[in-house]
């Protein structure tokens, strides 16, 4: 199974208490780069979010976003501080007896002073919470990974297409190395003729001369290992994993021996071969970038 690095995923986990939405996007990169956006209250979870988001991908730039609403009549509480009450009291009418102060001080004065009356979150049931953001988050994941093994089945089936398209450029430029060595044999025959129309053709020359030529321009080992590369990207593609780097290096190998046979080619046919597997491979490599 191929896997695309672009994929999409979206999901919530709510009760008649709260409600979780998670969504879950990446974009290629050449390493697991993860960057969350959530509510303060659950950044506790961070690091068992990333350790689950692992289980699912490997590499990739991925976005995750939380949002979480809370249904709650109330989510804080009043808390009543009733030493610090009962200490303004008694400095308050020591100043009031010190100074002969009138002491009016009344209830609702009191309460105003600070912390008296404290705003408490109500304590947050944990395990319970992170059963919602987890059941969310798997959710979200799962989808995510389906966009990216619909992805990636379309990318292999592309990249297969192309693989095919090079073979059939490989054998051409192979059967074409014979007819080549053929055609330069002729022409060297017949510019030796023009020269020496009354003298006999030093044959042992020419095949020497033909042996040169064919040395120089033989893409043999170049055309072996141009189709060992197309095999094993194949088989690699239909065997699935994530094998994003492998197959960028194969890549690279491939387009090193098309620059060989480009610079080898003496052939004008040949040279339009070549370019089209440089061109090919170049697309391979653009689609390679996006497998994980």
């Amino acid at each position: 199974m191929i896997k695309s690095m672009t994929g999409f995923g979206r999901a919530e986990a709510s009760d008649q208490d709260r409600k979780i939405t998670i969504e879950v996007k990446a974009v290629n990169h050449r390493y697991l780069d993860v960057n969350m956006k959530m509510p303060k209250k659950l950044c506790m979870f961070e690091s068992a979010i990333r350790t689950v988001l692992k289980e699912y991908v490997e590499r990739g730039k991925v976005d995750i976003f939380i949002t979480y609403e809370d249904f709650t009549e109330s989510t804080v509480s009043v808390k009543y501080n009733r030493e610090v009450a009962a200490a303004y009291v008694k400095y308050l009418n020591e100043i009031s007896k010190d100074f002969s102060l009138d002491n009016d001080l009344k209830a609702t004065t009191l309460s105003r002073y600070p912390e008296v009356l404290t705003l408490e979150e109500q304590e947050v049931d944990e395990d319970k919470l992170w059963e919602y953001v987890e059941k969310a988050l798997r959710s979200a994941l799962e989808k995510f990974v389906e966009t990216r093994v619909k992805e990636g089945e379309n990318l292999k089936n592309d990249i297969i297409l192309k693989l095919d398209n090079m073979l059939s450029n490989v054998s051409f430029i192979e059967d074409r190395a014979p007819e080549i060595i053929k055609e330069y044999h002729e022409r060297l025959v017949s510019k030796v003729s023009d020269y020496l129309s009354d003298s006999t053709i030093d044959e042992a020359r020419i095949l020497t001369e033909v042996t040169l030529f064919t040395d120089k321009i033989c893409v043999d080992e170049e055309i072996v290992r141009l189709k060992s590369h197309i095999q094993a990207t194949k088989d690699a593609l239909i065997a699935g994993g994530s094998l994003g780097r492998k197959l960028d290096f194969i890549a690279q190998e491939m387009n090193r021996e098309a620059n060989t046979i480009l610079s080898k080619a003496n052939d004008l046919k040949t040279s339009n071969q070549a370019i089209e597997l440089k061109t090919d491979i170049e697309k391979i490599r653009e689609q390679i970038q996006n497998i994980e």
